[in-house]
């Protein structure tokens, strides 16, 4: 754990913070998370309402930040498959905490918004066992988001 007293220089963030604050970086990086590996269709279907290039630029700017791996495969037709790297699935676990404190505010309405309700994407998924949840008013257990989704049960 870092000392108070010792003083804490933000300068890492630089760049990181400026790709990892856009709307669509955080769900992208958790769709990835969830299938392991995926591909630009994939990710089109899983966040409904991205538009092709801001995709392809989110995924551009996650891969020079070292978060993703792009792995293209010499077919016909072309393939590519985006995957996390040792960062990216550190960032993936890092908000977490951020994801459990959301569900458990006082504020907070503890459903899904309307907005992200629609996306499979928005929910954090264990990459060997995807669950399929319905989102109709389902309230988020905060003590569910650290298991993956085959321990969890709907309560």
């Amino acid at each position: 754990m870092h000392n108070r007293k010792d003083p804490v220089c933000l300068c890492p963030l630089e760049g990181v913070i400026d790709v990892i604050s856009k709307k669509w970086t955080l769900l992208i990086v958790n769709v990835i998370g969830n299938h392991g590996r995926a591909r630009f269709n994939r990710l089109m279907q899983e966040l409904r309402g991205i538009s092709p290039k801001t995709l392809a630029d989110t995924l551009k700017q996650l891969q020079e930040e070292g978060l993703i791996n792009r792995e293209p495969f010499a077919e016909i037709p072309p393939r590519v498959e985006y995957s996390l790297t040792s960062d990216g699935k550190r960032l993936r676990e890092a908000i977490m905490p951020i994801l459990t404190w959301a569900a458990t505010r006082k504020n907070s309405k503890n459903k899904c918004s309307k907005t992200y309700c629609k996306m499979p994407g928005h929910r954090i998924g264990n990459r060997a066992s995807l669950h399929k949840e319905t989102h109709d008013s389902q309230r988020i257990d905060p003590r569910r988001l650290n298991k993956p989704l085959s321990a969890r049960t709907n309560a």
